[in-house]
């Protein structure tokens, strides 16, 4: 499964220079954990969530500063064709909550770990590739058989006799 499938659109941006106390209220807003930061031309440069603005008691955080200066850069992002595992890796080995999805320069969707704990609650609706049913066998009667194939040889060869 790749990241296109799951990821969360639209995403909701920020521009870096906006007021901090801004981001908190879009997040409030739109009920949303995290915002991408954005550059003058539009281009990602930063994630900012709910914890790096201090949560539901961090007006002391936010007070009269910018989203730039509480902005989690720099930023992974991470292709759209990408699967959905190496993703779920990528956001552990580097202890992050979301990652924004981008083709070339553009902002496509973001994927958080909200996204994977659905996608694990529903189970993968692709059906998974099953096989036959292995049973294992009784070694002990293996290694009989195995015995007597070797001794009716033994009985049908030439030098036997």
């Amino acid at each position: 499964m790749r990241v296109a499938e799951v990821m969360s659109k639209p995403v909701r941006v920020i521009p870096g220079d906006e007021p901090a106390s801004l981001a908190w209220e879009q997040m409030r807003l739109y009920r949303t954990h995290h915002l991408v930061v954005t550059g003058h031309r539009g281009q990602v440069v930063g994630v900012i969530s709910a914890g790096d603005l201090g949560g539901r008691h961090g007006e002391a955080v936010r007070a009269g500063r910018q989203v730039v200066d509480l902005m989690t850069e720099p930023v992974t992002v991470v292709e759209p064709d990408m699967t959905v595992r190496e993703a779920a890796n990528l956001m552990r080995g580097q202890h992050i909550a979301c990652l924004p999805v981008v083709e070339g320069e553009s902002l496509k969707g973001i994927i958080t770990a909200i996204d994977l704990l659905e996608l694990l609650g529903r189970g993968a609706e692709r059906p998974m590739a099953t096989t036959g049913r292995r049973v294992m066998k009784d070694r002990g009667s293996r290694l009989r058989v195995l015995e007597q194939a070797k001794a009716a040889s033994r009985e049908k060869s030439p030098r036997a006799r």
